[in-house]
């Protein structure tokens, strides 16, 4: 290979000769290492206008593919609109529902209170007609 075409870079490695009593001893690494410096590669305009025509198809392939997505993320969104709008609508429902009873549940207290109130009157009443200090004493608890 010629010096001045490519950088390279090279290691050397040092294999030092071992006696038997220097087994145990390991001297260090010498490693050398070279540069060198290349022209670029010339390319061929007709190379480089096929590679902007792919590069130019990727990209509209992935601008098509984000639209796409974008458009399935819109639909999605409004799927999830339309969702959320039901179950609102269906809250306020049972809510209504819900107030509907509880003001059924109400009325139905008062009356029954009144009615109470007619009963207590009418025992007070029976009361007064017994004589007797210990039935009287017995109706009033």
């Amino acid at each position: 290979m010629e010096e001045g075409v490519k950088r390279e870079l090279q290691l050397l490695s040092y294999e030092p000769e071992i006696t038997a009593k220097d087994r145990n001893f390991r001297p260090p690494l010498d490693l050398s290492l070279s540069m060198s410096s290349a022209l670029p590669p010339t390319t061929n305009p007709r190379n480089e206008d096929d590679v902007s025509m792919k590069s130019a198809q990727a990209l509209k392939q992935h601008v098509a593919e984000q639209v796409r997505l974008a458009a399935l993320e819109t639909a999605y969104a409004d799927q999830m609109r339309e969702l959320a709008r039901r179950e609102l609508e269906m809250a306020k429902k049972e809510f209504a529902q819900a107030r509907l009873i509880w003001e059924r549940a109400r009325e139905e207290m008062e009356r029954v209170e009144g009615m109470k109130r007619i009963a207590t009157r009418r025992i007070g009443s029976t009361c007064m007609e017994i004589t007797c200090r210990n039935c009287r004493r017995h109706f009033r608890l």
